[in-house]
């Protein structure tokens, strides 16, 4: 496919970026200097790649040439390089065409990742611990920060649902594959007869939302303080710092305890409640798309099972595209590189041919 006119508009939009980088009053709207700049970033990471697909086309044309030389030991070290750069232009001619395709607008946010226990009772709030661990470590490995909003601790040591912050480079896009029902199959520790039990959790990653993306007006809010429970000693017992809040149009329901500061739970309670009215006005918006589209992985559909996690065999299946890895160890302690690795590709396969490419 010829990339020229594209990369010619590219290459024009960049000239426009670098001279607004270069403007000294730049920052003094923050929120439009964070767009210019992850902009300017990626179109600068989409013309390297240009650079390298050209460079390699050069080499390769290079090396067919040499190979057919006269001269034999020209020709046989032209040759023996000729498979390893054709190998590498075919993986730089896919990345030129997933870089070139319109951009998620939801790609570069944070996320905010919840996660309940659903069927199974002790069983399934002791995996949703454990995943919300394989998150914290995934994050870790990509140089993520991870903050806990709010939790509600069960009685043997898991939780019933917690709620993380995550923020760094590129969140949601590598996130949003995990919204949607987690069914772990394995041997309780409780269990005297050695039979497989399973149980379920339900994750829901929502991109965070900025107060322009959507109108949360203040009076449609209700806003509650009330006493907090659960663990944490005697001061959360005892303060009225828990806040939970009614978004009355639509009936979502926040509530925030995990912090002692009531003004800091209000200020997580908010940031909640206007993640999830993000993710609603998302889901309506996703009407619009196409059956593929709907269907896709990261719809965000909370009702669908996506994962099964297979103790007993070591074996973690994505539903969704039919993957099965048999190295459950390396996913719990948080390598997802090569699952959500397998979810980009099937997705942008899926996005290349609505657009023709």
């Amino acid at each position: 496919m010829d990339y020229s006119q594209l990369i010619a508009k590219r290459k024009d939009r960049f000239r426009e970026l670098e001279e607004a980088v270069g403007d000294p009053n730049l920052f003094n709207d923050p929120k439009r200097a964070t767009e210019i700049l992850r902009e300017h970033r990626k179109l600068q990471q989409t013309l390297e790649l240009w650079a390298d697909l050209q460079s390699t086309e050069t080499q390769l044309a290079d090396n067919q040439d040499l190979a057919r030389s006269d001269d034999k030991e020209l020709s046989e070290m032209a040759s023996e390089e000729i498979p390893e750069l054709e190998k590498t232009l075919e993986k730089l001619r896919e990345d030129m065409q997933y870089a070139l395709l319109p951009a998620d607008p939801n790609e570069d946010r944070d996320a905010l990742i919840e996660i309940r226990a659903g069927a199974g009772g002790d069983e399934a709030s002791l995996f949703a611990g454990e995943v919300m661990r394989l998150y914290q470590r995934y994050a870790d490995t990509k140089g993520w920060k991870t903050e806990h909003l709010e939790s509600s601790p069960s009685e043997v040591g898991g939780f019933k649902e917690v709620i993380l912050k995550v923020t760094g480079d590129e969140v949601f896009r590598h996130l949003k594959y995990e919204s949607g029902v987690h069914r772990v199959q394995r041997v309780p520790a409780t269990e005297t007869q050695g039979r497989i039990h399973t149980s379920t959790i339900t994750v829901a990653v929502l991109p965070e939302a900025e107060e322009v993306d959507v109108d949360m007006r203040m009076e449609d809010l209700r806003i509650e303080v009330c006493r907090s429970g659960g663990a944490g000693g005697q001061h959360v017992n005892t303060t009225d710092s828990a806040v939970q809040i009614f978004h009355i149009p639509t009936g979502l329901y926040v509530r925030c305890e995990h912090g002692r500061s009531q003004i800091k739970n209000k200020e997580m309670a908010l940031q909640i409640m206007r993640s999830r009215l993000y993710e609603k006005k998302m889901q309506e918006q996703q009407a619009a798309y196409s059956e593929n589209r709907r269907s896709l992985i990261g719809s965000g559909d909370r009702s669908e099972k996506i994962r099964t996690y297979n103790f007993p065999q070591s074996r973690c299946t994505d539903h969704r595209i039919g993957f099965t890895s048999h190295n459950l160890d390396a996913i719990m302690s948080g390598d997802l590189s090569e699952v959500t690795a397998e979810l980009m590709k099937h997705e942008m396969t899926e996005r290349l041919a609505e657009a023709g490419m």
